[in-house]
């Protein structure tokens, strides 16, 4: 079966061919664990998701590779800046092993909770230490390096197809943007040359986490743990790296090079990037100072799973624009998903077992998926089969099937809310207003339920709340 995968290395569409007869290797850019991931982020490891899924529903078998990165990334992505681990633990008076751990823990529950299966291997860059320090020796060898005072650099100049993920205009567009950034380090010799190591001196000469190399005391570039890793875990060339949109440009360009130029083979035969989720026409994140986190959309009432349905809606190589509404809107579409799943598996319980129409169905559902993961023409193929004239085991069982792509959650039971603190006070107030006949307040309080985004029905049980 053929599965038809956008390249962002040949710009177009290419038919996945697995090196391995076994398993297909894939390797994905995980967090820097220095702060709480924003929905945006999750978009992403969604994304990555739900292209695991696919493979797996389509007969593949996956090696999962998702680093955790907990050393060497810098404010800046062109080597400019502190590093975010030691910035963070410096903020809050801990050690940056302190930080990732608790920052590792965070993304792991938010994964969970968007029901993000997990990864064969998820390896931390700061325990592959030797192996940076391996793949780096190689590059010297081969000659790609230059030493200045304080890093050891990759030179650009030496690797000939530097920049083929860019483009050659985006390259030169690029250069010119960040010249300025040069004059910072008057030793880098050209524009784009990026950290293999970082020396223990100058104003990282306080850094905490370092190690011995033969480049001095020190630690590595942020770039060089996914080529140590990848290689290590997956050998290469493995079958698709994939990434957020923004790792095109330095990240994934110098993953490449220094790939390439240490071992001499290809690093990946696909790669693939997610776009940005948007918010008011921006990016979203901290420093854009529209940092949402998945706690803060539970907070809100929203179940994490109608997030997952939110970014099911839009092609992962397209922008998300994300607003609360937008996010009610999929809530409500999620929760009546839910509700017609359940009411299917009451009716498949009474209904007779009828010949099962699957084929053009699974032709449906296949088309789509490979088809560049359209996950948005999948899922409007779900609510087609739920519309249609098929029996409810037909229905219920083909639903079941095609949610391991989704992972929405169909076989989990009723949909339920989550209620914040503030909405289930104003229920309890209600009710006791109610029940002591005071209606002017209880009509007041129901107002401010509804207001909030709540519908509120009293029964023989106590009163229920749903979503709007």
């Amino acid at each position: 079966m053929d599965v038809n995968l956008y390249n962002s290395l040949s710009r177009r569409k290419e038919t996945l061919k697995p090196i391995h007869k076994e398993w297909i290797g894939l390797y994905t850019c995980g967090p820097t664990v220095y702060n709480f991931a924003h929905i945006g982020n999750l978009r992403t490891f969604v994304f990555y998701d739900l292209l695991k899924r696919t493979l797996e529903f389509l007969g593949y078998q996956t090696r999962h590779v998702l680093n955790i990165t907990d050393v060497g990334h810098l404010t800046g992505d062109e080597d400019e800046g502190e590093d975010k681990m030691q910035l963070e633990a410096l903020k809050e008076k801990k050690t940056p092993e302190e930080i990732a751990q608790f920052y590792t823990a965070s993304f792991l529950r938010d994964v969970a909770a968007l029901n993000i299966i997990p990864q064969w291997k998820m390896p931390k860059a700061s325990e592959h230490i030797s192996d940076d320090i391996q793949l780096i020796t190689e590059l010297e060898k081969n000659g790609y390096t230059y030493q200045t005072p304080g890093v050891l650099y990759f030179d650009t100049s030496k690797f000939k197809n530097y920049g083929a993920l860019i483009g050659k205009n985006a390259l030169e567009g690029a250069r010119v943007a960040v010249r300025a950034e040069v004059e910072k380090d008057p030793n880098k010799k050209n524009p784009r040359d990026f950290a293999l190591w970082f020396r223990k001196v100058g104003k990282h000469a306080k850094h905490s986490m370092h190690w011995p190399s033969p480049w001095g005391e020190g630690f590595p570039g942020w770039h060089i743990e996914c080529s140590a890793m990848s290689e290590k875990y997956l050998r290469v060339p493995f079958d698709i790296h994939a990434g957020g949109i923004d790792h095109i440009p330095v990240h994934h360009s110098n993953e490449i090079a220094q790939t390439e130029a240490a071992t001499g083979k290809t690093m990946a035969n696909l790669w693939m990037h997610g776009e940005f989720m948007i918010i008011q026409g921006d990016r979203m994140g901290k420093s854009e100072g529209n940092f949402i986190t998945l706690q803060n959309v539970i907070d809100k009432g929203f179940d994490p799973l109608a997030l997952r349905y939110l970014f099911l809606l839009t092609h992962y190589k397209k922008k998300l624009n994300f607003s609360w509404p937008a996010l009610k809107s999929a809530s409500q579409a999620y929760s009546k998903l839910r509700d017609r799943v359940e009411a299917l598996k009451e009716s498949a319980k009474k209904a007779k077992k009828l010949p099962r129409p699957e084929a053009k169905w699974q032709q449906r559902i296949t088309a789509a998926l490979t088809d560049d993961l359209n996950i948005p023409r999948a899922l409007a193929n779900l609510w087609k089969l739920l519309g249609s004239p098929e029996g409810a085991n037909v229905k219920l069982d083909i639903a079941l099937a095609w949610d391991k792509v989704f992972g929405l959650g169909l076989d989990r039971g009723p949909t339920s809310i989550t209620i914040p603190v503030e909405i289930q006070e104003l229920v309890t107030e209600r009710e006791q207003a109610r029940l002591a006949k005071n209606f002017s307040r209880s009509d007041k309080l129901r107002k401010q339920i509804e207001a909030a985004g709540f519908t509120i029905k009293d029964t023989p049980e106590g009163p229920k709340l749903s979503q709007q």
